[in-house]
C-alpha cells in the first residue's frame, strides 16, 4: 500500500483533556520521524526505566520510538509502585529514569528510597509537566550518584518534545533549547507581538513535528494552529540571552489577582521547597474585590500549620502572590497518569464547599 508520510496518519493519541474535552490528535509517519531523528542518536548503551503509559506521548515518542531504536535496554513497569520501582532501579543496575514530577518528588522526598541501593542510577530526564529548579536540585543532592537531572518540554501535538537540553549543558530549572529544524517564538498576551529575551508570553512552535490537526475537530484545530502555521502552546514561557528557555505557567491556569498575572507553577516550587510539604497544587478562587485569590492544598508532613505555610511565601514573594485565598491540608494532590495537576477537580471541590457553605 502507498502511503503518504506527510498525510497520513500513523497513531491517534489523544490530549490530556486538563484543559477541555480530550482530542485525538493526528501524528503522521513525517511527524514521528522528525521527532525520533533529533533526539536519539547511537551513542553509550543505556539501561532505561519506563512507568509512563505507553499510550501517552511521552512513552511513545521517548520509550518506544527513541530508546529502542538506539538499541537500549527498557526495564518496563506495568505501573507505579513504590518498592518495585525502587528495587527495579537496584536490581536490573538503571541508568537513566525518564520521568514525571510526581516521581522525582518521590526520589527527592519518600524515606523508602533510603531502603535502596540507587547507584547505578546516573541521570533522570523530567516531562509531562515543568518541574522546579528547587526539586531538580533536591534529587540531585538525595542521590549522589546522580550525574545530570534535567527537563524538556512538549506535548501530545507536537509529537513529543520540541525542547531539550545536552546533558553536559543543563541549567537548572529550564527545560533547555529549542531542538533543530524548529521554529519558537514568545508572544504578547494581549496584541500577539513577538518578544524578546526575558519576557514572559505565550510559547508557540512551528516545524515538522506538529500535529496535522485534530480529529474530526476543524474548530479547535484553528484556535490551536494559526493561519501561518504555528501551534500555539498554551504555555507561559521565556527565554535568556543563551537560549535556556523556561516554562513559567499555563495560560488558562494563571491567577488574576486585581489585575496581576500569578503563575501557580511558581508558588508551587516555593513551596515544595518547604520541609514539611510533601505535594501542592495552587489555584485561583474567586473574589468580588480581587477577581481571584491564590490558594495552596497541601499535603503535609508534620505539624505545619496553615499561618505557618502562608508566612513562609510570603517572605518569598510580591504582595500580589500572597496566599490571601488560604491553605487547605488534603490527603493528595489530583494529577494525571503524565503527573500533570488536575486543578480543575480542585475547582470544583472549592465550588462544592462554597455551595454548602450557603445552603
Amino acid at each position: 500500500m502507498k502511503i503518504n508520510p506527510k498525510e497520513d496518519v500513523v497513531t491517534l493519541p489523544f490530549s490530556s483533556g486538563t484543559t477541555g474535552a480530550s482530542k485525538g490528535v493526528m501524528l503522521t509517519h513525517y511527524n514521528l520521524v522528525a521527532q525520533i531523528r533529533v533526539l536519539f542518536r547511537h551513542g553509550d548503551p543505556e539501561t532505561v526505566i519506563n512507568v509512563t503509559p505507553l499510550f501517552a506521548t511521552y512513552a511513545l515518542s521517548i520509550i518506544m520510538g527513541g530508546h529502542f531504536h538506539v538499541g537500549n535496554t527498557i526495564v518496563l513497569l506495568s505501573r507505579f509502585e513504590p518498592s518495585t520501582f525502587l528495587q527495579a532501579i537496584q536490581d536490573y543496575k538503571v541508568t537513566h529514569a525518564p520521568l514525571v514530577p510526581p516521581l522525582v518528588l518521590f526520589l527527592a522526598k519518600h524515606p523508602l528510597v533510603d531502603k535502596f541501593d540507587l547507584s547505578s542510577l546516573k541521570s533522570i530526564s523530567s516531562g509531562a509537566a515543568p518541574l522546579s529548579r528547587e526539586m531538580e536540585i533536591a534529587v540531585a543532592k538525595r542521590i549522589p550518584s546522580l550525574e545530570t537531572v534535567g527537563q524538556g518540554f512538549g506535548m501530545t501535538e507536537l509529537s513529543g518534545q520540541s525542547h531539550h537540553a545536552p546533558r553536559d549543558k543543563i541549567v537548572p530549572g529550564s527545560v533547555g533549547f529549542l531542538l533543530p529544524n524548529l521554529e519558537c517564538k514568545i508572544i504578547d498576551l494581549d496584541t500577539g507581538k513577538t518578544l524578546g529575551p526575558n519576557q514572559d508570553g505565550e510559547m508557540c512552535i512551528r516545524g515538522p513535528i506538529v500535529m496535522k490537526g485534530y480529529l474530526n475537530n476543524p474548530e479547535a484545530t484553528a484556535r490551536t494552529i494559526d493561519s501561518h502555521g504555528w501551534l500555539h502552546t498554551g504555555d507561559i514561557a521565556h527565554y535568556d540571552r543563551d537560549e535556556y528557555f523556561f516554562i513559567v505557567g499555563r495560560l488558562k491556569e494563571l491567577i488574576k489577582y486585581k489585575g496581576f498575572q500569578v503563575p501557580p507553577a511558581e508558588l508551587e516550587a516555593i513551596l515544595i521547597a518547604h520541609p514539611n510539604i510533601d505535594d501542592v497544587a495552587v489555584i485561583g478562587v474567586p473574589d468580588i474585590e480581587a477577581g481571584e485569590l491564590p490558594k495552596a492544598f497541601v499535603v503535609r508532613r508534620g505539624n505545619v500549620t496553615a499561618e505557618e505555610i502562608m508566612a513562609f511565601v510570603a517572605k518569598k514573594v510580591q504582595p500580589q502572590k500572597k496566599l490571601r485565598g488560604g491553605v487547605e491540608f488534603v490527603d493528595q494532590i489530583p494529577k494525571s497518569a503524565s503527573g500533570k495537576i488536575l486543578r480543575r477537580m480542585l475547582r470544583k471541590h472549592v465550588e462544592a464547599k462554597s455551595s454548602r457553605a450557603k445552603l
